[in-house]
């Protein structure tokens, strides 16, 4: 999608209310991913660790493309590759060659990533519930999906291009 700006008549500048809402959304953003990496470091995880153990974790066998874990975390391919290999050296993933592929590789969680996943997921719905379900309404929360679905959808297509 083209972002539109106006041809002669300058910047499109955010009203007052819109401002508030994009500078708390930024904020909250930030807050909450520093919170939440504050809440993994006694288990030796960042956010990324994280996401990958529970991208793994819910996949069927475990295991997953290295491909669709790049595409499911945001990643590129590079970045996830160097992040398995530091989760490899902790013996939370392995890396495994992909028969149907030669070229294609899945990302597999070990025993110890397992085991780590079902130790360190309480404590992560103990931080989410305290620092963000807890603190909003039922019909806020509600909301709050509404107003960001059509957002999350879009910029998933624009990903995609």
């Amino acid at each position: 999608m083209e972002i539109d700006t106006p041809d002669a008549g300058g910047p499109n500048w955010l009203t007052a209310d819109e401002q508030r809402a994009w500078r708390i959304h930024l904020d909250v953003s930030r807050l909450i991913m520093y919170q939440m990496e504050r809440d993994l470091q006694p288990f030796g995880l960042t956010n990324n660790d994280y996401e990958i153990l529970v991208n793994l974790s819910e996949a069927e066998d475990h295991r997953l493309r290295m491909s669709d874990l790049a595409k499911s975390t945001l990643q590129s391919k590079s970045r996830l590759s160097h992040q398995i290999t530091r989760m490899e050296a902790a013996g939370l993933v392995r890396r495994e060659n992909c028969e149907s592929d030669r070229r294609g590789l899945f990302a597999v969680l070990t025993e110890q990533g397992w085991s780590t996943m079902r130790q360190v997921a309480p404590r992560h719905v103990a931080s989410v519930r305290a620092h963000f379900i807890d603190l909003i309404s039922p019909e806020d929360l509600a909301s709050y999906h509404r107003a960001l679905l059509p957002v999350a959808d879009h910029l998933r297509t624009e990903r995609a291009h």
